[in-house]
């Protein structure tokens, strides 16, 4: 199961897109004491009125900077073969795109 994070970790919230639409992961999640922002897909019947839209805000941030983040080439390829290394040149990558996004000329 996907919220099996381990025995100390306990999320507020488990973000997903639509392909996780299913009861089962709902229930999972609210047993858990987690907040599901699953979106429904557009088939579901019986679809609640509330809908957190502000955690799944996020999600979409973190899909733009994996998006930038694979334009590297480097990072997209895993051409690196530690995890330091791997992990070194994610940072220097995430700092160039945080430089690119705050020096605007």
């Amino acid at each position: 199961m996907l919220l099996d994070l381990g025995p100390d970790i306990t999320p507020r919230a488990a973000v997903g897109d639509k392909g996780y639409d299913a009861k089962a992961n709902r229930q999972a999640a609210r047993s858990r004491g987690i907040c599901p922002a699953i979106p429904y897909r557009t088939t579901t019947k019986d679809k609640p009125k509330f809908f957190p839209k502000a955690l799944y805000r996020g999600r979409a941030r973190i899909e733009q900077t994996m998006g930038k983040l694979k334009r590297f080439k480097r990072i997209a390829l895993r051409c690196e073969k530690t995890d330091v290394n791997y992990g070194s040149f994610v940072a220097l990558a995430l700092s160039f795109i945080l430089i690119k996004s705050v020096h605007t000329t």
